[in-house]
């Protein structure tokens, strides 16, 4: 019996061993994923990705409005397809807990809705009483659709359709194709200008967040225009206090998406309207602003995002980042200045 006893206690010691090996092979191979699933996407060349593209319709033509619309359908694919694939829908590990890159991908994400609108709605109409394109008239609202939809349809699904739908308006600007109308591109002052108050409002919005994240930094807009003796019924005031500690990265993150996505929509909008901005002479506007996002995703040191007071031993990663935001912002309002002047 005392053999017997000790052969089962053996053997049971010898499944627990193997389960905790197991269990820690388990742990090891998601924190593996994780940080590569985590890895922001690298910049990429928008002039590249234009040739690469135009090599699959067999043509060297790239027309005005392709390498902008090129661009926004490569960071479309690269949200979709880079390590990980789109994370913001997993509903398993390790994708569910990487929180940071989903907020990445929003910030890109917004960016990205924001620039089809005004190619639809702006870029590719000569007037207000203009007809719509109808690829772009497809593609938007597929961008729009929910960022975190894993069942059918999913969101990578409808981000494709609009991905292909811009294809597909790409290959109108370059050639026609029987009786299919040949798609337009106009790169003129007042379509930039329209676009740019779009950037100033998100830009600003994102720099008034990341500001947020020290103490003292609450806000409660509208008081001192308040005049006395006035009656205000039903007032809500919204104070906008400081950041929670634990959104602190996602805001910080959801920036850094926003900058990457921006920063190449900017160096597309550089190309596709370069002759109205040396004639406006604000080129070295949308250089400044470039630069200012070129600056907001330098490489995180630390594997967490630091908090630290204004002068305070550790650094404030969200305040640095919201001066290299509002530089780009108030590089943004000249550029708005710019393209509204006769």
């Amino acid at each position: 019996m005392a053999s017997s006893d000790l052969l089962e206690d053996e053997k049971s010691r010898g499944i627990l061993w193997g389960f905790g090996v197991l269990v820690l092979i388990s742990l090891l191979v998601l924190v593996f994923l994780g940080v590569w699933w985590g890895a922001e996407p690298q910049q990429f060349s928008i002039q590249d990705e234009a040739m690469e593209r135009a090599k699959i319709t067999k043509t060297t033509d790239i027309p005005l409005g392709y390498t902008y619309t090129n661009t926004l359908a490569h960071i479309a694919e690269v949200l979709l397809h880079k390590s990980g694939g789109y994370i913001t829908n997993d509903v398993a590990p390790p994708g569910v807990f990487l929180d940071n890159v989903s907020n990445f991908e929003y910030g890109a994400l917004v960016m990205l809705r924001d620039a089809t609108t005004a190619l639809r709605n702006h870029f590719t109409r000569d007037q207000s009483q203009s007809d719509e394109d109808p690829d772009l008239k497809v593609a938007e609202p597929y961008f729009y659709y929910e960022n975190d939809s894993w069942a059918l349809p999913s969101t990578e699904a409808e981000y494709q359709k609009g991905i292909d739908a811009l294809h597909k308006y790409m290959v109108r600007l370059q050639k026609y194709e029987g009786n299919v109308k040949r798609a337009q591109f106009y790169s003129r002052a007042d379509n930039l200008w329209q676009y740019t108050e779009v950037v100033i409002k998100r830009l600003g919005n994102l720099s008034t967040r990341l500001s947020s994240s020290t103490a003292g930094a609450a806000l409660i807009p509208g008081l001192e225009v308040i005049e006395p003796n006035v009656a205000v019924r039903n007032a809500k005031i919204a104070p906008m206090g400081e950041t929670p500690w634990l959104l602190i990265d996602d805001v910080f993150y959801e920036a850094r998406g926003s900058s990457w996505a921006l920063l190449h929509i900017l160096k597309a909008v550089k190309y596709d309207f370069h002759d109205i901005l040396l004639d406006k002479r604000a080129m070295n506007t949308v250089d400044i602003m470039i630069k200012a996002l070129e600056n907001a995703l330098s490489p995180v040191l630390s594997p967490m995002i630091l908090n630290g007071t204004g002068y305070g031993v550790t650094a404030n990663y969200s305040l640095t980042m919201a001066t290299y935001i509002a530089r780009a912002n108030a590089a943004a309002l000249d550029l708005r200045d710019i393209m509204n002047r006769g």
